[in-house]
């Protein structure tokens, strides 16, 4: 392990007022934890970071540290913070390998979780911990979701899925069904006539955003979220251009330098990158170019074609940048393929299928702050209800959540 743990461990200044805890979107009691591991409490430590993160072993691979518990540490002010995240690697893999079954006595109330990702996976852990009867119905044939196929694995090895479902998921009676597409076979309703006395909605965004240019139906054109499910599928040739420069386009051009390009170029409209200084850096440091102010209006078999554009960064209102082309500026960007990586929605299948339930003006689920849908019984957060967000930001959404659907559940007449 690069950092000592103990040692970085005694840096800690147990701060009254703990900042890397308001900088963590799920509040992690990263003093307490801390204070624990120093004491050689391992286990109380372990307990106390899964109680609070089901999904710790995954997020301290992929959480943007820099911006939250560590971006916050007061010792970041003078000198380096506390690195949370190599003292949370060792207790939560410690731990993890151990985890004691702390399941309630079964309540005998059936719950549906749809889609195995990072929320489906923290709300099923909750709910089967108190007694409730858990099946997941997964479209793909493994768990994860975007953890799976949308992070690459070098930043989250798939083990560490494997693992959790084994140690977290079927050590508490989760039931799983792979390869199954609610809104096909079976749909919502069907569910709610089994018996199921709560349904949850976590299919995430899994349609690309698409430009609408010209050649974006070319055989050299990909689409990021496509292409981290399965690299191996793709021979995308020496150059690859990546249209996008948030994380997510990260990923895709160091998993393309993983798989044998030889010159990967980022395009952005703005003149900023989207994605952390961490990701960039990386990105930057394993030989990913950036190019910036350039807009795709065409893409062709030799790549695609940009225009330069210039505009304000943020306007007055902290809207987006209003951006203007450059007439007379079009270019071609010489490249074998081309990958789209501007974002994704989610698919309109469980919607359409679905009686009562609604979507904003973006194809999202409507819900509120509890998560409760439009359809009385059916609940939702993460990605397809908030669109494209962090793995911590929707693990701390579905915790709100189960409680939500706990108290809708015991609220109902006896079956």
């Amino acid at each position: 392990m690069a950092i000592h743990v103990l040692e970085e461990a005694e840096r800690c200044l147990q701060c009254k007022n703990p900042q890397c805890m308001k900088g963590c979107p799920i509040s992690t009691p990263i003093p307490t934890a801390i204070r624990l591991l120093r004491e050689g409490h391992v286990d109380e430590a372990g307990k106390l970071l899964f109680e609070n993160n089901p999904l710790t072993t995954v997020c301290y691979r992929v959480c943007n540290h820099e911006d939250q518990c560590e971006g916050h540490c007061v010792l970041g002010r003078k000198s380096a913070p506390v690195h949370f995240s190599a003292i949370e690697e060792y207790i939560s893999d410690l731990y993890g390998s151990r985890v004691p079954d702390t399941r309630s006595e079964p309540n005998g109330m059936r719950v549906a979780i749809i889609g195995a990702g990072p929320a489906g996976l923290a709300i099923a852990v909750i709910l089967a911990q108190r007694g409730y009867d858990v099946t997941i119905f997964e479209n793909h044939d493994k768990i994860g979701g975007v953890l799976r196929y949308g992070i690459p694995e070098f930043r989250l090895p798939k083990r560490v899925l494997d693992d959790f479902q084994t140690r977290h998921l079927e050590a508490n009676g989760v039931k799983l069904r792979f390869n199954t597409t609610i809104g096909q076979a079976i749909s919502i309703d069907d569910m709610f006539e089994d018996g199921y006395r709560a349904v949850f909605a976590g299919t995430g965004v899994w349609r690309p955003h698409a430009l609408r240019i010209p050649g974006e139906t070319l055989g050299n054109v990909h689409y990021g979220i496509n292409y981290l499910a399965n690299p191996d599928s793709f021979k995308l040739g020496r150059r690859v251009a990546v249209i996008g420069v948030g994380n997510a386009a990260m990923d895709v051009a160091r998993t393309v330098l993983r798989h044998g390009a030889e010159h990967v170029t980022c395009y952005a409209q703005s003149s900023h990158v989207a994605a952390s200084n961490h990701e960039r850096s990386y990105a930057e440091l394993e030989g990913v170019e950036f190019v910036l102010n350039r807009a795709p209006v065409r893409i062709t078999e030799e790549g695609p074609i940009l225009i330069e554009t210039t505009g304000s960064e943020i306007s007055e209102n902290g809207e987006p940048p209003t951006l203007r082309a450059i007439e007379g500026t079009e270019k071609l960007y010489p490249a074998d393929s081309v990958i789209i990586s501007a974002g994704q929605r989610p698919l309109d299948r469980l919607v359409s299928t679905t009686e009562g339930l609604e979507t904003n003006k973006r194809g999202l689920l409507r819900t509120d702050l509890e998560g409760h849908t439009t359809r009385p019984g059916v609940f939702a957060c993460g990605d397809v209800s908030t669109g494209a967000r962090t793995v911590v930001e929707a693990v701390s959404d579905a915790k709100r959540v189960a409680d939500a659907m706990d108290r809708y559940m015991q609220g109902l007449p006896t079956a």
